[in-house]
């Protein structure tokens, strides 16, 4: 990480990793206070808790970074976020498409009780990992045989939740990138399917489980297409950990759960025929650069999340202060040891965020050798 950089993103890494373990210690006490006699209560404490920390990371799309998100959608669907319990599916095109999702959420109120199925690595990441844990994110191994049990329990758990949801599903199962859409086109003509020329194929398995589990509840589904303009960067953390800016349209289709298919072979076809759809919409966004057909919405810029990140701000400010009052720590070199060891944790850690979240580190889908009807071997998708 270099010098200039590292100036910036280590006070941004030591206010956020400070009051996360805050939110983590609250919200492992109000688990372990709370959670065994009321669910409903400790889900709904979690999420205003939770959001605390999540409103920290809008703050960097919002105020820090100035990161334009152009909303393209209906009236009805615009109407309609926030209110309800919704399946959210989009294409993976950028390294923050979670992040932007979470900035729809906080403007349609239900950033705290936002979810979403992630790899089970994730879990373990600090403070964000931890909070995603508390907050019933649900982590796969990317192993069917284990995960199919496991996503199916975990979105029975979400029957009862007391307000309204987002689960988000990124059913390419991994981040885009030409390597990986290469790969993608490569099995498309092998196999004799639609070539992709904007997104990946989609892995479906996951998203017929998850109508099949939540059509009891959760009445709609959000198809998000993600897509980054002629003339902007692509958004990166380390670009808005840096301040740098770009512009990012998504296009939001609500979907009602009971029009779908009632097999699961006709649900996974749904799903492939959305993504052939998807990336004709986006071969018309590279002609027109904007979604066609499509009002544009202006989603502002709340003041929220600036007004709790100064809070915490100042909070940590206030907490340095009496600490070194208390313990001099900077006035031997014991102290100033310690402060640059911790200091350094806290770079590294930083560093380990911003790499998680790279496209070009991410897995990329199985793809296996199955045997053909004439005999031949031929690559299946899982």
């Amino acid at each position: 990480m270099a010098i200039a950089a590292a100036a910036v993103i280590v006070p941004i890494g030591v206010l956020f990793f400070v009051s996360g373990l805050i939110v983590n210690l609250i919200q492992a006490i109000i688990f372990v206070i709370i959670r065994p006699f009321s669910k409903s209560l400790f889900r709904r404490i979690n999420r205003l808790v939770a959001e605390l920390l999540w409103l920290e990371l809008v703050w960097i799309v919002d105020w820090w970074a100035g990161v334009k998100v152009n909303l393209y959608t209906d009236p009805e669907t615009l109407n309609m976020m926030g209110k309800e319990h919704a399946l959210v599916i989009a294409n993976h095109k950028s390294d923050i498409d979670w992040l932007i999702g979470w900035v729809f959420a906080q403007r349609s109120g239900c950033l705290g009780s936002t979810l979403a199925v992630m790899k089970k690595s994730s879990k373990f990441l600090p403070v964000i990992g931890w909070s995603m844990w508390f907050s019933e994110y649900l982590f796969l191994e990317r192993s069917w045989a284990k995960d199919e049990s496991t996503l199916k329990s975990g979105l029975q758990r979400l029957k009862d939740y007391p307000q309204p949801f987002w689960l988000a599903l990124f059913v390419e199962g991994t981040r885009f990138t030409q390597a990986k859409l290469l790969a993608a086109q490569e099995y498309a003509s092998s196999m004799g399917l639609p070539v992709p020329r904007n997104v990946l194929i989609p892995r479906t398995k996951g998203f017929v489980t998850s109508v099949s589990e939540m059509r009891s509840f959760a009445p709609a589904i959000y198809d998000m297409t993600v897509a980054i303009p002629k003339d902007s960067t692509p958004p990166t953390m380390l670009r808005l950990f840096k301040g740098q800016s770009s512009v990012i349209h998504v296009k939001v289709k609500r979907h009602l759960m009971k029009d779908l298919p009632e097999t699961d072979e006709a649900v996974a076809q749904w799903c492939k025929d959305i993504f052939i759809a998807k990336d004709d919409l986006l071969d018309k966004h590279k002609e027109l650069n904007a979604f066609p057909d499509s009002e544009l919405v202006d989603i502002g810029r709340p003041l929220k999340s600036l007004i709790v990140v100064v809070s915490w701000a100042c909070l940590l400010v206030l907490m340095t202060y009496k600490f070194l009052q208390w313990s001099n720590l900077l006035s031997s070199w014991k102290g100033l040891t310690f402060t640059a060891i911790g200091l350094g944790i806290v770079t590294v850690l930083m560093q380990i965020l911003i790499q998680f979240s790279q496209s070009e580190r991410s897995t990329p889908a199985k793809v296996a050798p199955t045997r053909s009807n004439n005999g031949g071997v031929q690559k299946k998708l899982h």
